[in-house]
């Protein structure tokens, strides 16, 4: 029993090291917004110092950040949502009605997110070129979408399989359609997943920089291309380069603080029969 009880607490301890450990330089990064220019490269770190917001009003001084803030909003929002449109139709025919070349599909989908994707940025820039898409909002939604497509589909898809097939066996011999049974048999069971999926796609699209970098400019330009505009040839301006970040990442933190809770349960969907 104590050594229960101590290895409880060894883990516990470990996991609030690993968590401060993961959480400090975001805390480092939110304090160097509030220090000057001097103080926030100053050598040994200064852990002491009289906060200012000049850094803040500069950097919304400098840019509209509401509207890159809309941008990445519109962009989340839709990429998650074109996501999960053809997601759920694919992890559900995989899932119901698989083939012996379905789980071969499974792993190509997620083999493409181990290729890097500077590699296929001159055939996307010319595609979106010729087709109009360039610093678009459907441009990036689009790319956005294709991006976490493999994930939406995998997790979907484990969803999916933790459904019991005698209750869509029921509602097929009650004359439900394969639609119908999708509709309202089979999304209303798995609605903590696909939520915990829909929230896990919105983070992972609004941090998305590459894409935002290089196929906008400046009318579909989001908050990670507000962000790199505070490093310049001159060298990088820290304590506004953090200021900025900071009102980059405040809006996703508060949304994955605020849902945390959908997240965990969605995730665990599943795991206690």
């Amino acid at each position: 029993m104590k050594r229960t009880v101590l290895g409880i607490g060894g883990l516990s301890i470990m996991g609030w090291a690993v968590a401060l450990g993961m959480f400090f330089p975001i805390l480092w990064m939110f304090l160097c917004g509030f220090k000057t220019e001097i103080t926030a490269v100053a050598t040994p770190p200064a852990l002491f110092f009289h906060p200012t917001l000049e850094n803040y009003r500069a950097v919304l001084a400098r840019a509209d950040y509401l509207a890159f803030a809309r941008n990445s909003i519109v962009v989340s929002l839709g990429s998650t949502l074109l996501a999960l449109a053809l997601a759920i139709p694919a992890a559900y025919s995989m899932a119901f009605f698989p083939t012996r070349r379905t789980r071969g599909i499974l792993l190509w989908m997620l083999s493409t997110k181990m290729l890097p994707a500077v590699g296929v940025l001159v055939p996307i820039y010319l595609l979106w070129r010729d087709f109009g898409l360039l610093d678009t909002d459907f441009g990036l939604i689009l790319i956005d979408s294709l991006s976490v497509l493999p994930i939406v589909v995998w997790m979907l898809f484990t969803y999916f399989r933790e459904v019991p097939g005698v209750i869509l066996e029921a509602s097929r011999m009650d004359g439900a359609t394969q639609g119908e049974e999708l509709i309202h048999v089979l999304l209303p069971l798995c609605s903590p997943g696909i939520a915990a999926t829909a929230l896990l796609s919105i983070i992972l699209c609004w941090n998305e920089a590459f894409w935002s970098l290089n196929l906008a400019t400046v009318k579909a330009a989001t908050l990670t291309a507000f962000t790199a505009s505070f490093s310049s040839p001159e060298g990088l301006f820290w304590a506004k380069l953090s200021a900025a970040s900071t009102l980059s990442i405040a809006p996703i933190l508060i949304f994955g603080w605020v849902s945390q809770r959908q997240i965990v349960r969605g995730l665990s969907f599943g795991a206690v029969k």
